[in-house]
């Protein structure tokens, strides 16, 4: 094995905050970030794209007794990281990356050390090069960012909350984690409201993962702890009071013929239907009445709604809006959680019922008509709210504390931009 490959393993192999953790390392950080050599010609066995820590993608569910432990490692190690005074903040400038030559390239490569996103053998220079970006990319794809190496405002802003909130932040998620560390079951379905994300585990696996809508900050996707009993197939769509207040009626005012190019009727107490010119859209005695949209292309939840017992009458559903998934915030819904790629995730918890397989389902959305399937074998489901775990040794997860639940205004800070 050459000096270099040696080099490059030896530095892979402990991550900057352990190192800090030893007695050696009692000196400050940053002064001796300074005094280290620089990287020097590495020859092509070293991996520019690699980062100090493993891989930051997981089949550990974020439900596991595993990311436990791994969360109670993170903040020994953050608890050292705080005592050593933190990272350096990185100076907010336009257009910082590859190639790129800066003062504020030398604080991101020490800020990238210290959290464990770059090898200290990298070095700190003012190059932003392969080896930062690789950085940048892991950083990225810890904080639920687009992993394009760029450093944008969401970028900037995740980089600089403190080290003392983050450590904050991931003493407050393990206690929701271990209330949640039992047995949950050998199947079930976990919605994360700050990741907008749907993990469908499996014998302690990951077997599933899809991005997701979830509440606005004003209407709030709730905490579950339910069983996913029923898949209805090309659904009606029930239009919520709170929708039929806050978004129908103001619509109607602005287009009466709005629940007509929507297919939405209105449904009297005896389940006739109602003319919606009878009534006086400039009040709100819409929201008496039952506001039903027919199946469809254009219906709310598109092909499918997964249905559980909820007291908020929460679900998960489909929706002819996939744009909406390319969004970095998809904090677009009403309370409900809207999946990517639910189908996928429709064929899993269908698999044990009988005469359900793929191309069942997919013949009964292709005949338009409304076909509800009870779910042989009820599957859990729960809604939570994480937004600091560990799945890996180094690898430390963080989102937006969207709905201010941690208790620290600076979470909030990259939402809000």
């Amino acid at each position: 094995m050459n000096r270099s490959r040696r080099r490059f393993l030896a530095a892979a192999g402990g991550l900057a905050v352990t190192a800090i953790a030893g007695s050696a390392m009692a000196q400050d950080v940053i002064g001796d970030l300074l005094s280290s050599p620089r990287r020097g010609n590495w020859d092509d066995d070293f991996d520019a794209r690699a980062s100090a820590g493993g891989k930051v993608e997981s089949t550990t569910p974020i439900f596991s007794p595993n990311t436990v432990s791994y969360t109670e490692h993170a903040i020994s190690q953050y608890q050292n990281i705080v005592a050593q005074g933190g990272w350096p903040t990185v100076p907010v400038m336009d257009k910082l990356r590859i190639g790129v030559s800066s003062p504020a390239v030398a604080e991101l490569r020490k800020r990238l050390i210290i959290s464990g996103d770059l090898s200290r053998s990298a070095g700190v220079s003012n190059a932003f090069d392969t080896y930062v970006d690789g950085a940048v990319k892991r950083f990225q794809a810890r904080h639920g960012l687009p992993s394009d190496g760029v450093m944008g405002k969401y970028t900037f802003a995740a980089m600089n909350v403190s080290a003392q909130v983050r450590l904050g932040q991931l003493e407050t998620n393990l206690v929701r984690l271990r209330s949640m560390s039992g047995f949950l079951g050998e199947r079930y379905v976990m919605v994360n409201v700050p990741a907008m994300q749907v993990e469908a585990v499996e014998n302690d696996r990951v077997v599933l993962r899809h991005a997701a809508i979830v509440g606005k900050v004003d209407r709030q996707t709730p905490i579950v702890n339910s069983k996913i009993n029923e898949i209805i197939v090309n659904p009606y769509w029930n239009a919520p009071e709170s929708i039929v207040r806050k978004d129908i009626i103001p619509l109607m005012r602005k287009n009466p013929q709005y629940l007509a190019e929507n297919h939405i009727r209105i449904i009297g107490p005896s389940g006739n239907e109602i003319d919606p010119t009878t009534i006086d859209w400039n009040t709100e005695d819409a929201a008496k009445f039952r506001l039903r949209q027919d199946p469809g292309s254009n219906n709310a939840m598109a092909s499918v709604k997964i249905n559980f017992p909820s007291p908020d009458g929460v679900y998960m559903h489909d929706t002819p809006q996939q744009s909406l998934f390319s969004k970095l915030m998809r904090f677009d819904s009403s309370g409900c959680v809207r999946v990517q790629n639910v189908r996928d995730l429709v064929t899993w918890i269908l698999k044990n019922t009988p005469g359900w397989d793929r191309q069942h389902f997919e013949d009964a959305i292709r005949s338009g008509q409304n076909t509800p399937i009870n779910v042989a074998d009820p599957v859990p489901v729960y809604f939570t709210y994480i937004s600091a775990w560990s799945t890996g040794d180094g690898v430390v997860q963080f989102r937006d504390d969207i709905y201010g639940r941690d208790g620290v205004d600076e979470l909030q800070m990259t939402s809000s931009l």
